[in-house]
């Protein structure tokens, strides 16, 4: 207890969406004159004396030591744990609920830590450690050169809205990661112009235990994993700043448990509805929009059938060796014979070419997952041989195709797909589903376009490329 003249000090913070953002704050802070009545009150009180902490504590003695702990606030702590101890978690906290402990003992009960953010999502991991990559390069630069634009597109790239994932979607809205990969890829090209890299390097990046192959020149970078998938997860526009490898698999997440308990009412007495325990629908989910992915979401991720009409799998690269400065090469041993893999860069496009041993035949099929910033808006269309078939948020069936161009206005740029000998596609968007203050919603990731081939004794080579233009200024 304080010493009747002694002073002592309340503080008080909260963050913006309390005041009118949460569902029906704006109501209880504006309209009901919440917050108007506070500021009157501390105001006109006898007793209060409205200061900054600062000025408080420079004038103030300390009253001992206090350590705080590396933690967030406890619905961040239960998102960040794997679905399964998630469900155990919050099993946990409905029974000190039910036992009335829950308010006494919650400061114990604390779920997990902010970093299991970055161990339960590859994607999130990849952009964390991309950007502390860049930060030690930054770091590394005469002082001279470590110039304040430089160091801003650091800061911006450690914008840490885009690295969780939970009520309030981080991870999972796209417009966020975006914003943190246009600074890393403006801030990796800024830097190559200062310290440049080798053309083609090969470092285990995101320390996961598998290493990277990174292939860039002036315009592209197209970053490889050394795992049997073989494919590309990370396609840089330098010109753009841009990766159209910017997508999100589907997994499974604890809150998708609530999808099977409809519209649910919580009345509170003296209070509102938190926001975390409503279950509302912004869109029709299906079961299959949360049935999660067996595979990552990749740019040329394969699959091979050796018949036509059954289901396939995925081929199982290993790398080889090569002596080009801007190409790797996987190889996989198929059933029939061996699949040869060339990814190369040359100027503003990206080449993926497929060697077939002469006794194989079947069905081949590659799938392009690539982030479009215009995703399922009015500004994001594809052109095929001087026609529209859709936007991208629309499913495409096209037969044959030698080139489909998505031409996008808020990216300010194209990527044109081309293929030889022609491919049949099938377009979808790639949706994943969120919680968010409004309900379940699906928010769409990229655009996945699944390329097909007959594979017959006369197949020797399959070609797809990517090009990557800007819109001529008008």
């Amino acid at each position: 207890m304080a010493e009747p003249d002694e002073r002592v000090a309340a503080i008080y913070f909260d963050d913006i969406e309390k005041l009118g953002i949460w569902p029906e704050t704006h109501t209880w802070v504006y309209e009901k004159r919440w917050l108007e009545q506070f500021i009157e009150g501390v105001l006109a009180s006898r007793i209060i004396e409205s200061t900054h902490f600062g000025a408080f504590r420079s004038a103030a003695a300390t009253r001992g030591v206090i350590y705080l702990p590396t933690t967030s606030y406890i619905e961040m702590n239960e998102w960040t744990l794997p679905a399964p101890r998630a469900h155990t978690y919050a099993s946990l906290v409905k029974q000190e609920k039910d036992h009335g402990r829950y308010e006494r003992d919650k400061a114990f009960i604390r779920g997990g830590i902010w970093k299991g953010f970055l161990s339960r999502y590859r994607e999130s991991n990849w952009m964390h450690k991309r950007m502390l990559g860049l930060s030690g390069r930054l770091h590394a630069l005469p002082a001279a050169e470590r110039s304040e634009e430089l160091t801003a597109l650091l800061y911006q790239a450690q914008a840490n809205d885009a690295y969780w994932h939970g009520l309030f979607g981080g991870l999972y809205l796209p417009h966020l990661r975006r914003a943190v990969y246009n600074a890393i890829v403006g801030l990796e090209k800024r830097l190559d112009q200062l310290a440049p890299r080798p053309a083609l390097q090969r470092l285990d990046a995101d320390l996961d235990g598998v290493p990277e192959i990174f292939l860039h020149n002036h315009l592209l970078q197209a970053v490889m994993r050394e795992n049997a998938d073989g494919a590309v997860i990370e396609l840089d526009s330098y010109s753009l700043q841009h990766n159209f490898g910017d997508t999100l698999a589907k997994r499974e997440e604890h809150y998708y448990r609530k999808l099977t308990l409809g519209e649910q009412a919580h009345a509170q007495s003296g209070g509102i509805a938190s926001a975390h325990d409503r279950v509302r629908l912004k869109h029709a989910i299906s079961p299959q929009d949360v049935e999660a992915d067996t595979r990552p979401r990749a740019l040329f991720l394969d699959t091979w059938a050796a018949d036509p009409a059954g289901p396939g799998e995925g081929p199982r690269y290993q790398p080889e060796s090569t002596p080009e400065a801007l190409a790797v090469t996987f190889r996989a041993q198929l059933a029939q014979g061996p699949l040869h893999k060339r990814i190369a860069l040359r100027d503003n496009r990206i080449t993926v070419s497929y060697r077939f041993a002469a006794a194989l035949t079947g069905r081949f099929d590659t799938q392009l997952n690539i982030a479009m910033p215009s995703a399922d808006g009015f500004l994001g269309r594809y052109v095929h041989e001087g026609s529209i078939p859709g936007g991208f948020g629309q499913p495409i069936e096209l037969p044959s195709v030698t080139a489909l161009a998505l031409e996008d206005a808020v990216l300010g740029g194209t990527l044109e797909v081309l293929c030889s000998p022609p491919a049949r596609i099938s377009g979808r968007p790639h949706h994943t589903v969120s919680q968010s203050e409004d309900g379940f919603e699906k928010v769409m990731q990229a655009v996945s376009l699944d390329l097909s081939w007959a594979v017959g004794e006369d197949t020797t080579e399959l070609v797809v490329a990517l090009e990557v233009r800007r819109q001529a200024s008008r």
